[in-house]
């Protein structure tokens, strides 16, 4: 299961409190699709309209930290970067820094502080 499909299913499940099948039936949505997607056998959808569409049948608040976990955490599942970020050109350019980092190669500092300063203006 991706971590998409964990926080979809808990989602569901606790702030709804309803089966796959109820929730399916009360939003006009496929059961075997969203099950494949909340079991990690299929990506979630590209198409932000459809993501907008399970989003909003959870209860989600368009902005809230909350739809925008369940945005980025459908990216990361597809094996791709949140749109925002991806089209944030200062930010890509410190990626390569970041991936460095998190590899646990040496960093040289200005690079650091110039990824902490992207970082913290985005």
């Amino acid at each position: 299961m991706t971590r998409f499909g964990e926080f979809f299913a808990e989602l569901r499940r606790q702030r709804l409190g309803k089966s796959l099948r109820q929730f399916c039936l009360d939003n006009g949505l496929d059961p075997g699709n969203l099950s494949k997607i909340e079991r990690g056998k299929l990506p979630p959808p590209r198409s932000p309209d459809k993501l907008a569409v399970y989003a909003r049948a959870l209860g989600l608040t368009e902005g809230s930290d909350t739809w925008l976990e369940f945005f980025d955490l459908a990216a990361l599942a597809r094996g791709e970067l949140p749109n925002d970020i991806a089209e944030d050109s200062a930010v890509m350019e410190q990626l390569p820094v970041l991936f460095r980092t998190v590899r646990g190669e040496a960093v040289p500092d200005e690079e650091l502080k110039a990824l902490m300063d992207t970082i913290t203006k985005a």
